[in-house]
């Protein structure tokens, strides 16, 4: 065996291992940490105990489905003298505006930004304005269905959470098959969280539904970094942790098209890149223990996942004159590249197969990791928010 076959065999026994480490050996070692671990009763809530819950709404241009979203708002199972619902509009140039005040006698308030400065800024601007206790983030294309909340809410009745993140549900307009791969990751994400609960706390919430500790949240941040990401470290760092809620359930419709989800992931990952570094601190083993381990598992593994990719392509290159297995290996990755190129390609048609939608999400979600940390390492950021346009789902 030659010094070059002997590294290659490195290289990709290294590569696979990554990979099976990342998406089932953590998600295993977290279920047998858990079996050990024995969780505090569920905390009950007293009729008329109901604390002061505010939700914040962040929104550009959203015409299309702000409407609905207020109605699912006013559809929840809360008191409504408990419940306060800022909508705030980052310089909308629609009808956006004009729809929420007309339900201004029903308790939706607005906060118009006059100038467009991104999401972060809206939502440093609003946080004076919010009067709850504990407050709920969510966006204008997600629907909480009405029994949602208060086990959100209840959850934070344990003094030791600071942050409640809710089970994002991904659905697809009626008949449409498309970008059918997001499904299947979100359910995987969604256990993950659970698991992640019962040995510590999350490390990153749901971007879509959750609730925060208003002093927390009040936490000035930078505007390129992720705030759902940062809650569960603020949560950490401030003595709390953060917790998956399976109870409170919330509709999140799929993206129509891969090619436009692809541009979201990669805004998505460099905002968790940049938030990750800004609160490196928490990755040190020494202080943090668990925690720190789950957040180089669950963030730092999955982010070095595309080069592992390249870095096992390239072995098994070295390794074809000599391996029968590998000319195999290198042909079933041609494969799979082939039917996820077909699929993302046709992502935004209805009635792809599963057979090119897995590959085509595979592929899509690798290649925004590597694409975020080129951009984050060149120094590029988002200026402005621009939100995902998707389906309007109604939670009724």
């Amino acid at each position: 065996m030659t010094e070059v076959t002997a590294l290659a065999l490195w290289v990709l026994g290294l590569s696979l291992a990554l990979l099976l480490y990342t998406y089932a050996g953590y998600p295993l070692a977290l279920w047998l940490a858990g079996r050990f671990r024995r969780l505090p009763p569920a905390a009950g809530q007293a009729a008329g105990d109901w604390p002061l819950v505010s939700i914040s709404i962040s929104a550009y241009n959203e015409e299309a489905q702000i409407r609905e979203l207020i109605k699912s708002l006013l559809a929840l199972d809360y008191p409504r003298d408990r419940l306060q619902v800022l909508i705030i509009s980052d310089g909308s140039t629609d009808r956006t505006d004009a729809i929420v005040a007309e339900y201004a006698d029903q308790g939706i308030e607005l906060l118009r930004m006059a100038v467009r400065g991104g999401k972060m800024k809206a939502e440093n601007a609003a946080s004076e304005l919010l009067r709850g206790e504990i407050v709920v983030n969510t966006d204008a294309s997600t629907r909480i269905l009405p029994g949602s909340l208060k086990p959100l809410v209840a959850a934070m009745r344990d003094p030791t959470v600071g942050c409640a993140s809710g089970r994002d549900v991904s659905v697809g307009a009626e008949g449409a098959d498309a970008n059918r791969g997001e499904s299947g990751y979100v359910g995987y994400e969604m256990t993950v969280g659970d698991l992640e609960t019962r040995v510590s706390g999350i490390i990153g919430a749901a971007g879509c539904f959750y609730a925060i500790r208003a002093r927390l949240h009040s936490l000035p941040l930078p505007g390129t970094l992720s705030r759902d990401f940062a809650s569960a470290l603020h949560a950490r760092e401030h003595g709390y942790r953060a917790v998956s809620v399976s109870e409170a359930l919330c509709l999140v419709p799929r993206g129509q098209s891969l090619r436009k989800e692809y541009r979201r992931k990669v805004r998505t990952i460099a905002r968790g890149m940049r938030t990750l570094w800004y609160k490196r601190r928490l990755m040190n083993p020494l202080s943090e223990g668990v925690f720190a381990w789950m957040l180089l598992s669950h963030k730092v593994c999955r982010w070095m996942l595309p080069w592992a990719a390249l870095a096992a392509l390239l072995a098994l290159v070295a390794l074809a004159p000599v391996y029968l297995w590998a000319r195999a290996a290198i042909g079933l990755a041609l494969v799979v590249m082939a039917l996820g190129t077909v699929g993302w390609l046709q992502s935004d048609r209805a009635g792809v197969p599963e057979l090119f939608a897995a590959p085509a999400f595979l592929i899509a979600g690798n290649l925004a990791a590597a694409h975020a940390l080129l951009r984050v390492l060149a120094g590029g950021e988002d200026a402005l928010w621009e939100p995902t346009r998707r389906e309007v789902v109604k939670a009724g």
